[in-house]
């Protein structure tokens, strides 16, 4: 299961003149419940795939660890989906700092700005890492060619951890928080600075994405899809840029345009 993305199915199509049977891939919609120190602390739903970055990512996210070596063990029961892991600290989880919620695979409901964990976790981003705008469009084509589960089930969302030119990893799943914790996660495990990188992104900009960037340590997110009022109120917030509706030879710069070098916008 570990690569698995989408499973087949026998379906009716109309394409316009008839209906016959084709079959057809769906993106698989997995159940994960995660054990820290033998208490069950959250489930979430996702693409059954590089599970311990997800797990990694999502217990920074969520600010249980800052380190990967703040972890004594973790193991994946991915046939009856259960993650444990063991903190090498014992810590009493505090139900006042951590929102007992169930993880979909959309990005849930709009914050009124932060839950309390959030506010420590999510940091004012100050690097000054540039993007012009012809490497901006390279990345979003980038992520379009190693979009291949989206062309299939058009179920999916992609992130990709980037420098400036070049792509440097992929992540895929059906929740657009859950491929950015994966992202998280192997930057964490494989100990990625992370100040000087920039993350391509399939999905809408809500203020959950945002939130998630800015707890990576990213200043540059970029989109084919919008972003969210939220989202941009959040991204000024915390030191975000924001570049959407990347398509063809388009695109919009919502915040601190002073990472887009070569405009006459900073």
């Amino acid at each position: 299961m570990d690569n698995k993305v989408r499973k087949s199915y026998l379906i009716g199509k109309y394409n316009g003149e008839s209906l016959s049977h084709v079959q057809d891939d769906i993106a698989i919609e997995f159940p994960l419940t995660i054990h820290v120190d033998g208490e069950e602390f959250a489930t979430m739903v996702c693409s059954p795939t590089h599970l311990q970055e997800l797990v990694i990512g999502f217990l920074a996210s969520e600010g249980l660890i800052r380190r990967h070596s703040e972890i004594a063990s973790i193991s994946i029961d991915d046939s009856h989906g259960f993650a444990y892991v063991d903190l090498v600290n014992k810590k009493v989880i505090n139900k006042d700092l951590y929102s007992k919620r169930f993880i979909g695979s959309c990005c849930g409901k709009s914050r009124q700005f932060y839950f309390h964990n959030d506010v420590r976790t999510a940091k004012t981003i100050t690097n000054t890492t540039t993007i012009t705008i012809e490497q901006s469009f390279h990345l979003m084509n980038l992520l379009q060619h190693q979009s291949a589960d989206f062309r299939l089930t058009g179920g999916v969302h992609n992130g990709a951890l980037c420098t400036t030119n070049e792509m440097i990893i992929n992540r895929t799943d059906i929740g657009r928080h859950n491929a950015l914790d994966k992202l998280y996660g192997y930057c964490l495990k494989e100990k990625i600075t992370r100040s000087d990188k920039i993350i391509a992104f399939s999905g809408r900009l809500s203020s959950e994405v945002i939130l998630k960037v800015a707890k990576i340590g990213i200043g540059i997110i970029l989109s084919k899809s919008a972003p969210t009022s939220l989202g941009i109120d959040l991204a000024n917030d915390l030191g975000i840029t924001i570049i959407g509706f990347i398509r063809k030879n388009q695109l919009n710069i919502y915040t601190h345009p002073e990472r887009v070098s070569g405009t006459n916008l900073d």
